[in-house]
């Protein structure tokens, strides 16, 4: 059974950071490039960022650049969403997504999503 897992988000002050963590399972990590979505309430879902396989090379969403880094974990199968200087609008429920190429909503594994709360 394929698992995505997220974890480590919650409420914080803005300014602040997080760190989310995305556990995988019931796949060949090596062979996905792994992401993160995320959707605000009341809005689309929209991409953050992504990262793949063997190269780790990386995607970050352009109001994101310089405020979070995304990383993986080969050994741990697990990727994880570095965030900092955190804002009010960043408040939305984060995804990890998994599949063979990134960029697009139809992605193959969705995690159930982590909630981050940024109060100003």
């Amino acid at each position: 059974e394929v698992q995505l897992v997220e974890s480590g988000g919650g409420l914080v002050q803005a300014g602040g950071s997080l760190r989310l963590s995305c556990a995988a399972s019931g796949f060949t990590f090596d062979d996905y490039l792994i992401g993160w979505f995320r959707q605000a309430p009341g809005k689309e879902r929209e991409e953050v960022s992504c990262i793949t396989s063997s190269d780790f090379i990386t995607y970050m969403a352009d109001s994101m650049k310089g405020r979070f880094t995304i990383s993986r974990d080969i050994g741990k199968n697990t990727v994880y969403l570095q965030m900092n200087n955190l804002k009010p609008e960043d408040t939305a429920v984060y995804y990890c997504v998994a599949d063979l190429l990134c960029g697009h909503t139809g992605m193959k594994y969705w995690g159930n999503g982590t909630l981050v709360t940024v109060s100003s």
